[in-house]
């Protein structure tokens, strides 16, 4: 019997690599994980959300984990393409504050930001009917994005929690990490399992991943 697949999708200022732990954890609970890279800085939304759906067309039915602006994309590709479910990882879904006052207050900060800039100001938008969703964010606040951005409420120090909530998703869990941690956080790696099995989240302790 095949494994699961599952792709998973960078942040940015991020490459694949980035994400090997996490899909270590992934491969723990019985999943065929496969990162996949784009240029998170130079490439274009509709370039690096064809290389997704190219993936998808590959294999029907494979599930999407991104994290940031890789989970953006994510839902991008899911609108075009037949995923199985989703999982964001700290993903503003609602729009990034931290992103708009990078570009608005930090000397080249458009440029930092790169061509993905114009969907880290809006978010995602409606979420693709028929698809699972589900989001894991992060509480710790650290990070330079709470500063410059002066994020409301609990956040990661870059994503704030009410950024991460739109109407539609499947299920919503916090985790105490930051937003570069929510990769190396096992507690969340363990929800995203759970999610992608079930299409909902245990509240309650991590899971066990499989040896």
């Amino acid at each position: 019997m095949s494994r699961p697949r599952v792709v998973l999708l960078h942040g940015l200022w991020m490459h694949a690599p980035a994400m090997h732990w996490f899909a270590s954890r992934l491969r723990g609970h019985g999943f065929d994980v496969a990162p996949i890279g784009y240029f998170s800085v130079l490439e274009s939304t509709t370039s690096a959300v064809s290389r997704i759906m190219r993936a998808l067309d590959e294999r029907p039915g494979t599930h999407l984990v991104g994290h940031s602006l890789g989970g953006l994309l994510a839902l991008q590709a899911a609108t075009r393409s037949q995923p199985g479910r989703v999982v964001c990882l700290g993903s503003p879904l609602a729009g990034s504050r931290a992103a708009d006052g990078v570009a608005s207050r930090v000397p080249a900060g458009r440029s930092l930001i790169g061509q993905h800039h114009e969907l880290l100001f809006q978010g995602a938008g409606a979420l693709p009917a028929g698809i699972e969703v589900g989001m894991i964010a992060g509480t710790l606040p650290r990070g330079l994005g709470g500063v410059i951005a002066r994020l409301p409420g609990p956040h990661d120090g870059t994503v704030a929690v009410e950024e991460t909530r739109v109407p539609g998703l499947a299920g919503h869990v916090v985790v105490e990490a930051s937003h570069s941690g929510l990769i190396f956080c096992r507690e969340a790696a363990d929800h995203a399992a759970c999610f992608l099995r079930a299409g909902r989240f245990e509240e309650t302790a991590a899971l066990t991943a499989i040896a």
